[in-house]
């Protein structure tokens, strides 16, 4: 087996030899004339490899042992090595020497030290993988862990899609209505970072931000307490993204779910970035019962409008109703013929006028 070795190691270092030759007559011959086809040029390439092959013939023995010294200090260590460090050490060399690759590939082309630099590229990113893998291995364990109980637990269950509820959604507090009724399947997602966020905003000196905070909170306990679905907080923080909104969608999309909100900006962030979202206010002007012109209905006139002699009605869902010649009858319920539906992207407006040319009251 020795004998084997030896030759084998003696091929290698022949072939060492010889590349090592053509080298340096390659230098060699730009100040002295040596052409390639000339017998010196052979010669010289021929004493170069035997050169190598002599060397590694005598390095040869030293360097089995070596070989073998180096092999029991290798197997000690791996039997102190658990299989998981193994594993994703693994992982990682493969990782890094498939980066180094891709990276090391454009400078093949440089001459004479273009293929030493890919090998030099290669061991740095198979060290730093390695590297990496190990010294990381809990926080990559723990992340694919919780990664796979979060889609196990608010995955597609029965083909249903996690929901997950921004802020602006919880203080409107019509979600907790539409939930009930049934129409919005769970689970129901609540961020832990939105409950923070929640939490700043009740905790806030602003009497106004702080009774909105309150009564998002007030619609959550609500929403766990007298809700048939399943709503869960989700403790998964993204210490990386600064941006609240930012952070919902990349859960939204690390859990396949869809987002719930009324925020219009945050729609077509949503949009843009191809995550589902399910608007509100969309909802809202959807289900607003649909008014036709020349339909005859009866209103209560509430205010002056903007224009002259116009006076202002609204319908049962907010919809505002623009009277002609209504001003004369604020506090009145009058009959209006409806003249025009304006579709907004703030809601529906609705232009009407007074019945009868005499402006009958209807009492």
């Amino acid at each position: 087996m020795k004998r084997i070795v030896r030759i084998v190691v003696s091929m290698f270092g022949l072939l060492i030899g010889y590349e090592l030759s053509a080298v340096v007559l390659m230098f060699v011959g730009l100040r002295i004339v040596i052409k390639p086809d000339s017998p010196l040029y052979f010669g010289l390439l021929a004493i170069g490899t035997l050169v190598g092959g002599f060397i590694f013939y005598v390095m040869t023995p030293g360097f089995i042992q070596r070989c073998k010294l180096a092999s029991l200090h290798f197997e000690k260590f791996i039997q102190k090595v658990s299989a998981k460090d193994i594993i994703l050490g693994a992982i990682g060399l493969i990782l890094g020497l498939i980066i180094a690759n891709l990276i090391s590939s454009p400078f093949v082309r440089i001459p004479y030290i273009g293929y030493l630099i890919p090998v030099i590229i290669d061991l740095l990113f198979a060290f730093i993988g390695v590297e990496v893998a190990v010294k990381k291995k809990e926080e990559l364990i723990n992340f694919i862990i919780s990664l796979r109980k979060s889609r196990e637990k608010y995955g597609r269950e029965d083909g249903m899609t996690p929901k997950l509820l921004d802020t602006s959604v919880i203080i409107d507090g019509r979600i907790f209505d539409i939930c009930k009724t049934g129409f919005v399947e769970g689970p129901i997602i609540i961020p832990s970072f939105i409950l923070e966020e929640l939490r700043h905003i009740a905790d806030s000196s602003d009497t106004l931000k702080r009774n909105r905070g309150r009564r998002g909170l007030d619609i959550l306990n609500r929403m766990q307490k007298e809700l048939d679905i399943r709503v869960d907080i989700f403790e998964k923080d993204f210490e990386d993204i600064a941006e609240v909104d930012n952070k919902l969608l990349k859960l939204a999309q690390l859990l396949k779910g869809k987002v719930i909100t009324n925020d219009y900006n945050l729609n077509k962030v949503a949009q843009f970035q191809g995550v589902p979202v399910l608007n509100i206010n969309e909802l809202s002007n959807a289900v607003k019962p649909v008014v036709l012109p020349g339909e005859d209905m009866k209103v209560l006139i509430i205010k002056e409008g903007k224009e002259n002699g116009q006076g202002i009605a609204y319908l049962d869902d907010g919809t505002m109703i623009v009277v002609e010649g209504g001003k004369n009858h604020i506090g009145d319920n009058v009959l209006i013929t409806v003249t025009s539906v304006l579709q907004t992207a703030a809601g529906r407006m609705i232009f009407a006028r007074l019945k009868s040319d005499a402006q009958e009251k209807v009492i």
